[in-house]
This record gives C-alpha cells, sequence and structure tokens, in this order.
C-alpha cells in the first residue's frame, strides 16, 4: 500500500491540483501539475486553487513563501503555460498589504502559456 501523501503535496490534491511533481527544497518551489481544463489556456481557478494552499500553509506558519514557479500541463510532455509567484507577494497578502484581486493580476501577469 503506498504511504500517505501529506503536506504541500497532499494539501494540493485535497484541493484539486493533481500534482506530477513538486520540489519543495531550496529557495524556489517547483510545481508541475496536470490540468483538468486541458485547453488552449490556462485555467485560472486551478492556478487559483494551487496558490490559495500555498497562502493557507504560509498563513499557518507551515510553509514559508518563497518564489513558486508552476508548469501546467495538458498531458504527459504538453506544457499548457507557465505562472509564477513571488514570495513577497504572498506576504504582502497574507499581511493585507495587499488585496486578493492584486495578488491574482500579479500572477496573471507572469502567465506565459504556450500555443497546442
Amino acid at each position: 500500500m503506498p504511504g500517505v501523501i501529506s503536506g504541500i503535496e497532499g494539501e494540493l490534491r485535497s484541493n484539486g491540483i493533481n500534482v506530477e511533481s513538486i520540489d519543495l527544497d531550496g529557495d524556489t518551489v517547483e510545481l508541475i501539475y496536470l490540468t483538468a481544463f486541458p485547453d488552449v489556456d490556462v485555467n485560472h481557478q486551478e492556478m487559483g486553487r494551487a496558490l490559495n494552499t500555498f497562502i493557507a500553509a504560509a498563513e499557518k506558519d507551515e510553509w514559508e513563501p518563497v518564489r513558486v514557479e508552476a508548469t501546467v500541463l495538458r498531458h504527459q510532455e504538453d506544457v499548457q503555460g507557465t505562472w509564477y509567484a513571488e514570495p513577497e507577494w504572498f506576504r504582502q497578502y497574507i499581511e493585507y498589504d495587499i488585496s486578493a484581486e492584486e495578488f491574482s493580476a500579479r500572477v496573471i501577469d507572469t502567465l506565459s502559456e504556450d500555443e497546442p
């Protein structure tokens, strides 16, 4: 029987993010996930669920914000797009220095979508 997936990976999965791989070591989180919406555009609600997982972990002092770099796959070897979030954005949001709309806009501005 496989082991229980816990921590941020487990939380991402419980929030509907199909994690292909995640590297939490170092100065950057490298997240690769398989989208449930394999269209041309990256699904913003799915991005939000992933980001909210990191925000919740930071609010509970279970994760110290670092840069999060995400790669979104339509299926194996087919990249739909990439996005990232800077650690100071997480901190500013948690400390109420920026709104949810501002946080989202910053992340969406980093979105790079590959043509199918």
